[in-house]
């Protein structure tokens, strides 16, 4: 019998016989579903040639948002007489026949196209994809650049085209960044269509062999602790099945690099079963708090939490504190960072003429001795031309404002940011935004917590999804207490117990609770949920009725979308 050596095209498809066609679009925001394509930018290489180019900018069926007309340089002016996505579509997707679609964060570019298809009721071709951010992450170390966007590889592998947002400009760099990457791969042995798109699925044998971790991990809802070889805590996560959440981590599934790093450091797995989904919740976030894994991004210092204040004084002034003090004074909050407190702060002396200075001020003091005043950076009369009645009139309209009627101040600054818009100031436009969205924010929340905080107890339940009732009990806006009843049984004997043998909470001073922040959100979450009932309440739970609330559910999906387009800006 003769013997034949192999060659590459026995392993599969050589890559230098494969058509990518690497594809870039600009978006009016992050949500596949909610927004809509401007523009479509595509290249069509093979054998690390280029052999064809498509762009087409869109109309989307609506307004670009103006910070999105910012980012990218496309306005509604540009797309008024461009195809609609249901002529555009059919002639990128014939472009693209038979190819291997290619895009830097694919998921974004690849979920838009799909959302089209199927709004446009063209079948999706199914062609193969990778992504040049997931490529690059395993193959381009953070000694050689300092993150994963585009720009960066662009830079690293010395694109002739500088991204710039444009949808062919971007494209053209990716093709680049993708050559450099096929380079890279290639000198490790992946010379084939078959093993690139393996090798960017792979899954190494170490982190393989640590599946074992999971094996004896209960199936059932609660909270999981990764932990190193010297009892650390490395990580904390929930799930409604503690076992099959923790095995993902050793499969393909996981493709975050933080992850992957914290799955090689890990020896053990430790599982906490909770009663209820709400429980495992809340004690993911006290774990956190009180471990502050070096793995988890989110929650773990609550203790920063910042309030703005007004003070109380005879001319107040608007401060920010770590601390709610029962002093009278009117608070809103808690923010998150200082940046997002200070933003507040800003929004209100945009429509309201508080004095900004830090002294502290009396009605006898002459104005002249007040020398930020005389610097022009106060934002009112301290004395003088105004007096402490007149003064008077504005703090009580900033007391509305953070205590729950903040329409008419609200317009207010929706009017000023449209017409910075108006006049082309569309920077300026965002930065009140910004600092619209902060206020908006941490007054919602003041004023949801508020009510929460003076309440002794509230006890609610809702069905479970195996039978039977979740109950729990909140005590001035911090979990005391929760237990679940069995299918059939009477709940009141299980509600009668959890009451008796929940946790005793201290009444904090209003408007903050007992509880985090986040902690107190997640219990309004669940109460607010569909099919929950209150079964007893100790006071009143209200919210007000021209309160910030409403502005933020409107406004939230806007942000929502502008975060996720700058995300992808900056990956891109």
């Amino acid at each position: 019998m003769t013997m034949v050596q192999g060659t590459f095209d026995d392993l599969g498809t050589p890559l230098s016989s494969v058509t990518f066609v690497v594809v870039d679009l600009e978006t009016t925001g992050g949500s596949p579903v909610e927004c809509g394509i401007t523009e479509i930018g595509a290249v069509k290489v093979r054998g690390g040639e280029v052999v064809g180019e498509f762009q087409t900018l869109v109309n989307p069926g609506g307004p670009i948002p103006a910070f999105i007309s910012v980012l990218t340089g496309i306005t509604d002016a540009m797309v008024a007489g461009a195809p609609r996505i249901e002529a555009a579509l059919p002639a990128f997707l014939e472009f693209a026949t038979g190819s291997v679609l290619v895009a830097h964060n694919a998921g974004f570019d690849i979920s838009f196209l799909k959302a089209a298809a199927r709004r446009t009721e063209h079948e999706w071709p199914g062609l193969p994809v990778l992504d040049t951010v997931h490529l690059a992450r395993q193959l381009v170390h953070r000694d050689e650049v300092p993150n994963h966007r585009l720009a960066s590889l662009a830079r690293l592998f010395r694109a002739t085209t500088t991204p710039d947002h444009r949808a062919l400009h971007d494209a053209r760099a990716t093709v680049d960044v993708l050559h450099g990457l096929l380079e890279r791969v290639g000198s490790i042995g992946v010379h084939s269509l078959e093993e690139l798109l393996d090798y960017t699925a792979r899954v190494s044998p170490a982190r393989r062999r640590k599946r074992h971790l999971a094996d004896d991990l209960p199936d059932a809802p609660g909270v999981y602790l990764f932990k190193d070889g010297h009892g650390r805590v490395l990580y904390i996560g929930t799930s409604v099945s503690i076992r099959t959440r923790v095995r993902s981590y050793f499969t393909a599934s996981e493709h975050r690099r933080r992850m992957g790093e914290m799955v090689r450091i890990a020896e053990s797995v430790s599982p906490i079963v909770c009663a209820t989904t709400l429980e495992a919740e809340v004690r993911e976030l006290r774990l956190i708090a009180e471990h502050k894994p070096h793995y988890n991004r989110r929650s773990r210092h609550p203790e920063r939490a910042l309030w703005v204040k007004l003070t109380v004084e005879p001319f107040p002034r608007l401060s920010i504190v770590r601390t709610v003090v029962d002093d009278g004074a009117r608070y809103a909050g808690p923010f998150g960072s200082r940046s997002a407190a200070e933003a507040a702060v800003a929004a209100v002396h945009e429509v309201l003429p508080l004095r900004q200075c830090l002294e502290r001020l009396s009605p006898s003091r002459p104005r002249s001795a007040c020398v930020l005043a005389e610097m022009g950076r106060c934002g009112a009369p301290c004395t003088g031309a105004q007096s402490v009645a007149e003064y008077a009139v504005v703090a009580d309209r900033a007391v509305e404002l953070l205590a729950g009627e903040t329409r008419e101040l609200l317009a207010a600054l929706r009017r000023r940011m449209t017409d910075l818009a108006s006049g082309q100031r569309f920077e300026d436009a965002q930065v009140v935004r910004e600092r619209f969205v902060a206020l908006v924010r941490g007054t919602s929340r003041s004023q949801r917590l508020d009510p929460l905080s003076r309440i002794g107890e509230l006890v609610a339940a809702r069905r479970s999804v195996v039978g039977g009732w979740e109950v729990v009990c909140v005590r001035h806006g911090r979990l005391a207490g929760t237990t679940s009843s069995p299918r059939g049984a009477d709940p009141m004997p299980y509600i009668a117990a959890l009451r008796a043998s929940a946790e005793v909470v201290a009444r904090p001073v209003a408007p903050s609770t007992a509880a985090t922040t986040e902690e107190s959100e997640k219990i309004l979450r669940w109460l607010e949920s569909p099919g929950v009932r209150i079964v007893d309440v100790d006071g009143a739970w209200t919210c007000p009725v021209g309160g910030a609330a409403p502005v933020r559910a409107e406004l939230e999906p806007l942000e929502t979308a502008r975060r996720e387009v700058s995300g992808f800006a900056a990956v891109h």
